[in-house]
């Protein structure tokens, strides 16, 4: 027997950081995902591959299911390849414990692939966590709490084909609602990939320094940029409020802004997105502003309606 499953990539548009302390988030799922086939197999052992966007196989493993563990069968050269198996071990023992029956007696053939390229930052692990979790019917979050950690808008995107607005909620599953968001002047916003890694745990410290009075001033203020957001009309309230919203966390995080970084002479607005110095920057515009980043070497650039559901 086969089983087929599938999740949606992730874009956070505003909150990030402040998510984690409740903020309401707006967050968008992506057209590409990615695909998890469980097909049965030999008793007691559990075969793994994984594929990349083009078709490569970029892991692969095979383990022997014990009441105690996974154990790889095995020796792997390479020291990401390690990490990577030690990961699923731990991803694997932690679906073990919230649905103890899966693995008794029976043995699994996983095939995981993606859609997009792994440095896209689209959500290679929360795809994988929400299909693991719908496979074996577990909460997606308690998942994600056990393993790699995490506000949990991802796992919400994974779900919806719709923009969400994405809330914290105390000792229970975050808050979750669909909203409409698909702007009149989309053909006006694109994607940037940066092509780079940034260390974004500088500007997290600096964040769990202030104190809590401080962070729930933030968050009142977040909030409102995010409804404002949503009601938006043309491009130039949309840029003041990415604007707004983007010196307001660069004051929180005693960073410079993505704009103030890497694009100072940039003519219209830019947006981090998610963690800052990550992957993606939203960006407004039209071809003579996507023209700009190719000069300066940034070739991945995709529209809005390209990218997102």
């Amino acid at each position: 027997m086969e089983t087929n499953f599938y999740s949606h990539g992730k874009l956070l548009l505003t909150a990030e950081y402040l998510v984690l302390d409740g903020a309401k988030a707006l967050a968008v799922p992506t057209k590409k995902g990615q695909f998890l086939k469980v097909a049965d197999a030999e008793k007691n052992t559990l075969s793994w591959k994984s594929i990349d966007h083009t078709g490569k196989t970029w892991f692969e493993q095979e383990y022997e299911v014990t009441p105690q563990q996974f154990l790889p069968k095995k020796k792997l050269a390479d020291a990401k390849a390690n990490l990577i198996c030690r990961a699923l071990q731990n991803i694997l023992s932690n679906l073990r414990i919230l649905q103890p029956e899966l693995f008794v007696e029976k043995g699994f053939a996983i095939t995981t692939s993606l859609e997009f390229p792994q440095d896209w930052g689209l959500g290679s692990s929360s795809t994988l966590i929400n299909n693991l979790a719908t496979w074996a019917e577990v909460n997606p979050y308690e998942l994600l709490a056990k393993t790699f950690g995490g506000s949990g808008y991802d796992l919400a995107c994974a779900k919806h084909s719709n923009p969400i607005l994405f809330q914290l909620q105390k000792n229970q599953n975050p808050f979750v609602e669909e909203v409409e968001f698909s702007p009149k002047f989309k053909n006006e916003l694109f994607f940037v990939h940066l092509n780079q890694k940034q260390n974004s745990r500088e500007g997290i410290q600096h964040y769990r320094q202030q104190d809590l009075a401080k962070r729930q001033d933030w968050i009142k203020k977040v909030n409102r940029i995010t409804a404002e957001i949503l009601k938006a009309e043309d491009i130039s309230a949309f840029e003041n409020l990415i604007d707004e919203h983007e010196f307001l966390l660069s004051e929180i995080l005693a960073l410079p802004t993505v704009k103030q970084r890497l694009f100072a002479d940039y003519p219209r607005s830019i947006k981090s997105l998610g963690a800052w110095g990550g992957d993606f920057i939203l960006a407004t515009g039209g071809e003579a502003e996507k023209k700009y980043f190719i000069k300066k070497g940034y070739k991945t650039i995709l529209d809005y309606q390209e990218m997102v559901l």
